[in-house]
């Protein structure tokens, strides 16, 4: 007859306790696998849309959120070399994550950023968004120092009205950023967005009271072509 073995309380207590530590272990590590990257697919099609189709060279690169992306540059800007590299829902530190690859790579001329309206509605505080900014403007000047670069501000939009204080914060900040840079520009939106009662121009706004019209497009490209003259930036590397 086989023998029968005999197993301790304290062996199986320590044997418990190992497997309960290897479970620990694995929920840790499981918990510090950072999430999906929601955005490496936008990229990406960005990438392959560049090697089926090359971009233009001494471009203007539009870069940032759904302001950007829902931009019909062509049509606001005939003749104008542009690339509109917008990914909806962005924010500056998507811009710092992939500046790498969707600005710096296409050596542009100049440079239109716009990010920050999303990041305050997800309770960033303005002092974080500028931080972003800064670490956005040293992967950009590291390639191309001199590349002028047009910021524009968070616009004042009904959706968003009750954040207006932090927008304003906010474009103090980047002013302040793109003054001591020396080759950027903030181009503040916020007062010819606004009525005579102070508050957001409805009639710029499509039904969601957040992203632009037609009609407020046109108003932006007014207050921006100004910025878009070709300028003295032969300086950047090629």
């Amino acid at each position: 007859m086989a023998e029968l073995t005999h197993t301790s309380p304290t062996a199986i207590r320590l044997r418990l306790l190992a497997i309960l530590g290897l479970l620990f272990s694995s929920a840790a590590g499981l918990a510090q696998t950072p999430p999906a990257d929601k955005w490496e697919k936008t990229i990406a099609q960005f990438e392959a849309q560049d090697q089926k189709s090359p971009p233009p060279k001494d471009a203007v690169l539009f870069v940032g959120s759904s302001s950007i992306r829902l931009w019909d540059l062509a049509q606001s800007f005939p003749g104008l070399a542009t690339i509109n590299r917008g990914f909806g829902g962005s924010q500056m530190s998507d811009a710092v994550r992939y500046a790498r690859r969707i600005i710096t790579a296409y050596k542009p001329r100049l440079i239109v950023l716009y990010e920050g309206d999303n990041d305050l509605a997800a309770k960033e505080t303005p002092g974080q968004v500028a931080a972003d900014f800064d670490e956005l403007l040293k992967i950009v000047r590291a390639d191309l120092p001199t590349t002028p670069l047009v910021v524009i501000g968070p616009k004042p939009s009904p959706k968003r009205w009750a954040i207006i204080d932090q927008q304003r914060q906010l474009n103090r900040l980047l002013a302040e950023r793109c003054a001591k840079d020396g080759h950027a520009t903030l181009l503040d939106v916020e007062r010819p967005m606004l009525g005579a009662d102070g508050q957001p121009k409805a009639n710029l706004f499509r039904d969601d009271e957040l992203h632009l019209n037609a009609e407020g497009y046109t108003l932006w490209n007014a207050l921006l072509s100004p910025l878009l003259a070709p300028t003295a930036a032969s300086a950047q590397p090629r």
